[in-house]
């Protein structure tokens, strides 16, 4: 694997656990230094992945890049600036950005029940709202900006396959989804002219520790080993997208939404 990313700052929201921290991990071994990030410090130990944020740190050592890591809500402002003046401060100003961050997480830090388009409560509406969107365009205002006065950088914002299929189930969630892959678009053409690239990855289901422990699977999916396409994904599987979108290889990629999700969107059942 090239050290193509040797010299430059990647800031990955949500990299304390799960898919986030794979994608991080895809980064730094391609020689990035590396911002970790998640809700709190203690984050990481809520479906057993780690101790905390600091465990995590020390375990990016073995690919030979500089760390550090910051926590808080990224649909507030005052943290979000907070979590670029401490990155500034530590390593540099950020080159990749990976907004990770969010998933269908309600008011009381579950899923919404119920969670329809239609009998959702409210408060799981805003709160959604501010995890997955709101937190996008926060983040992104943050440091995107900075990225075109420099006139180079490299987002990948991370949508969902339900943001492209009609679904009852979690309906808000798949439509803020959409609204990340639209403003994904938005930002790049934005951008046309400053030399910065933004696209999107579309996740399928995939075989994270949250995934498996707010869900009940279909354990016929959960076999990666033969040729069936008809499974979830391992969470690599989607890390490995995203590397390549920050990469040389996809230099002139821009405004795309990659759907990861082993041909789901052709066929939804």
């Amino acid at each position: 694997m090239t050290r193509e990313h040797a010299g430059r700052i990647a800031f990955v929201t949500g990299s304390g656990r799960g898919l986030g921290r794979l994608m991080a991990e895809k980064i730094a071994r391609r020689g990035a230094d590396i911002v970790l990030h998640d809700l709190d410090f203690t984050a990481p130990a809520k479906y057993g992945e780690a101790k905390d944020l600091g465990e995590v740190e020390a375990q990016f050592a073995e690919f030979g890049v500089r760390t550090t890591h910051v926590t808080g809500n990224i649909g507030d402002a005052k943290a979000v600036a907070a979590m670029r003046a401490h990155i500034e401060e530590t390593l540099g100003p950020v080159d990749i950005l990976v907004n990770c961050a969010g998933g269908d997480i309600g008011a009381a830090g579950g899923k919404p029940v119920p969670n329809n388009a239609l009998d959702i409560p409210l408060e799981d509406v805003q709160a959604l709202v501010n995890n997955n969107l709101v937190g996008t365009i926060t983040v992104c205002k943050e440091f995107i900006i900075p990225m075109r006065e420099r006139g180079s950088g490299t987002v990948v914002n991370i949508g969902s396959v339900a943001g492209h299929l009609g679904v009852s189930d979690g309906a808000i969630y798949a439509i803020l989804k959409a609204a990340v892959a639209h403003y994904t678009r938005c930002l790049a053409r934005e951008l046309t002219e400053h030399g910065v690239r933004v696209n999107c990855v579309a996740p399928g289901p995939a075989k994270t520790a949250r995934f498996e422990a707010t869900r009940e699977v279909d354990p016929r999916r959960m076999d990666s080993s033969g040729k069936s396409f008809d499974r979830y994904a391992e969470p690599e599987e989607i890390a490995d997208a995203v590397a390549f979108l920050t990469g040389r290889d996809s230099k002139f990629i821009n405004g795309q939404i990659l759907c990861v999700d082993g041909g789901l969107i052709c066929w939804p059942s």
